[in-house]
């Protein structure tokens, strides 16, 4: 948690498994553990078959991290073997598989952010391993793909992922499906992942403010209330190029200008509505970007958030109809095109208390607080009971190099979700 959470440790509560289920899942052939971890711009991927885990030479920790050292992967070896043990000890005393299979994949995708993989999760798994502690409900442990880039792989599993949004070309010059295949996958099987409402038992996610208020109140836990929706649309401005030298600046039809003006319209419109709302352009390129040329086209993006989807809506109506005049005082034209949208997800109050008590008994400060930053967990609400902690940033600092959380409020923090993750799984049917 010290870095940017591009891709998000988090905890699910499988619901238990009727006897039916059971039987079927004994009669399977036994899963592989799937390892996938990039370094530089080159994928790793092993595969571990539960057999050899239950069995076979890689039944014991210690052989296992010899197994991913030879394969110098000794850096992600303690956080897989955590996992592997706690699927081990359920596989052992449990008639339910708890691995299904287990795919890790991490990197960075956010400019100059330090890309981490999210191990209070696994840390989490690892210690109810080692306390030799069966819960009720199997447990998931989830590391989420491109959580920075739009939630794509929670969105997958909720169902909320659509073809179209599989088209969006990154920042690679990938489309987000030549991006998926280009790494292994195949998004032919992207239906086979998803999961329906009532799936799961309850859904936890540990994760850094990335804002200033609880190093600033000196809190040491945030218990959060709700996760903004998020919408973003790439905005096209469309004039007319010419040469710079010889067109007066009265018969210009200024592309760049207009998005210069645009872009304080929507500082205007955001900030002229009372609430926590927000509105950023973050990016922005002129065609055909000389020195000596008019620009005749003008791409930006166009993001806003707030707790009710409504005034989202509000806001873009607004923006829409002011940026048609504004193309207007200079014979440009404006155009929007939506790239996704992330609902808004409260949490749910049954999860807020798990966390809300589990700081108590850890004698740790906590307040409710809403979420700015969109997460995997506002996908995952749409399938089940959401809770998520905010453990704080130093700085208000996120996305990065300076990113930064104290080796002990990562320590309260994994506390804290083990203590809700136990709650939960005796309240929870």
């Amino acid at each position: 948690m010290g870095g940017i959470a591009d891709y998000s440790g988090a905890l699910v509560l499988q619901l238990p498994l009727d006897r039916a289920t059971t039987a079927s899942l004994q009669r399977q052939p036994a899963p592989r553990c799937d390892v996938a971890t990039r370094r530089g711009d080159g994928w790793s991927t092993f595969s571990i078959e539960l057999r050899d885990l239950l069995h076979g030479p890689l039944a014991d920790p210690h052989a296992l991290g010899a197994w991913f050292s030879a394969r110098r992967e000794d850096h992600w070896a303690a956080y897989v073997i955590g996992v592997v043990q706690y699927c081990l000890l359920r596989a052992k005393r449990s008639t339910s598989q708890a691995l299904q299979g287990l795919r890790i994949r991490i990197e960075s995708n956010v400019p100059e952010g330090k890309g981490v993989s999210s191990s209070a999760a696994i840390e989490v798994a690892q210690t109810l391993a080692e306390k030799n502690i069966t819960t009720r409900h199997p447990i998931e442990v989830v590391v989420w793909q491109n959580e920075e880039g739009g939630l794509y792989g929670s969105r997958a599993v909720s169902g909320q992922l659509t073809g179209a949004e599989l088209k969006n070309v990154s920042n690679s010059g990938k489309t987000i499906e030549q991006g998926i295949a280009f790494i292994g996958g195949d998004v032919a099987k992207l239906d086979q992942v998803r999961r329906k409402k009532g799936d799961i038992a309850g859904y936890f996610e540990l994760h850094i403010e990335q804002g200033g208020t609880l190093e600033k109140e000196k809190i040491d836990i945030g218990v959060v209330e709700g996760i903004v929706g998020i919408k973003q649309w790439s905005v096209t401005i469309t004039g007319f190029q010419n040469h710079a030298g010889t067109t007066a600046m009265d018969n210009r039809h200024d592309s760049l200008l207009s998005a210069a003006r645009f872009i304080q319209m929507v500082n205007r419109v955001v900030t002229s509505i009372s609430g926590r709302q927000v509105g950023t352009v973050g990016r922005i390129q002129a065609f055909p970007g000389a020195p000596n040329v008019i620009p005749g086209k003008t791409t930006c993006t166009l993001e806003l958030r707030d707790l009710d989807d409504e005034k989202v809506e509000m806001m873009f109506g607004q923006i829409a109809k002011e940026a048609k005049a504004i193309g207007a005082q200079n014979g440009t034209e404006f155009a929007f095109a939506e790239l996704h949208a992330n609902v808004a997800a409260p949490s749910d109050a049954r999860m807020r208390g798990f966390v809300a008590e589990a700081a108590k008994a850890l004698g740790l400060s906590w307040r409710v607080m809403p979420s700015g930053a969109g997460h995997d967990a506002q996908a995952m609400a749409q399938l089940g009971p959401m809770g998520m902690i905010f453990i704080p940033s130093i700085g208000g600092i996120s996305h990065s190099p300076k990113e930064y959380s104290t080796p002990k409020d990562i320590v309260n923090g994994g506390n804290v979700l083990l203590k809700a993750v136990l709650a939960a799984d005796q309240a929870l049917t």
